[in-house]
């Protein structure tokens, strides 16, 4: 085995000999020395979304299927300062391309929520909060809300009233995104003839738009979950 091992090391050095020797010749005749490159995989980036919801959170940004980009989503279960607190603890166990932070205003005290903002941006994170809670989002593709006051009890049974007609629903005990679900958010609404995620984007834009965010706690009824979107659709 070793005699063998001996022998392919000088058949390499000879290899490597020669092509030294070629390369020598060719620019001594002013010829170009042409030299396959080995191939290169460049690793595709990576996005941590850290997210408050165990449930509905994770389980939307998990079914987006991306061709230049990898997305994971973790539940902490944590809310506001303790989640950007635990999103700093991933950042430091892994490389990250970019980080995003998940979390609602719920009935948090607004001096909280907007903090936890505030450190996020300022750790390098990126923050995709609703007020009041996510599952806004998931209405606005689905309703033209406008903005304006809507407790978020009210949020499983308009997302229901609408679900209910495709055949559908959305479990309030499971708090879960399900593929059929994820569909229909994804498919075309059939009033308008748009993508039911695009119409969502452009609701959420035309209601964030109306606040300077100052103080994003007093930004009802608003989400910035579409600037995520946004992104993850960019390596779609």
């Amino acid at each position: 085995m070793k005699m063998k091992n001996k022998k392919a090391e000088q058949k390499e050095k000879k290899k490597k000999h020669l092509k030294t020797l070629r390369a020598a010749k060719a620019r001594r005749r002013g010829e170009p020395v042409l030299e396959r490159s080995k191939p290169t995989r460049t690793p595709k980036p990576t996005i941590l979304i850290v997210c408050e919801g165990a449930k509905t959170e994770p389980s939307y940004f998990r079914q987006f299927r991306l061709t230049s980009a990898t997305i994971k989503a973790v539940g902490e279960g944590y809310n506001t300062l303790s989640l950007v607190s635990r999103a700093e603890e991933l950042m430091q166990q892994d490389e990250y391309d970019q980080v995003w932070c998940v979390f609602d205003k719920d009935d948090f005290a607004e001096e909280d929520f907007n903090n936890a903002i505030a450190k996020a941006e300022a750790k390098g994170m990126q923050v995709a909060y609703s007020n009041q809670a996510f599952e806004y989002w998931i209405i606005l593709h689905l309703e033209n809300h406008q903005g304006g006051a809507m407790d978020r009890s009210q949020y499983v049974g308009k997302i229901n009233d609408y679900l209910s007609k495709m055949g559908e629903s959305f479990d309030a005990d499971s708090k879960e995104i399900t593929a059929e679900i994820f569909s229909i958010l994804q498919g075309l609404d059939p009033q308008s003839g748009s993508v039911r995620r695009d119409l969502a984007i452009l609701r959420a834009k035309i209601n964030f738009d109306r606040f300077d965010h100052s103080s994003p706690a007093k930004e009802e009824s608003s989400t910035a979950v579409f600037l995520l979107v946004e992104e993850i659709l960019k390596y779609v």
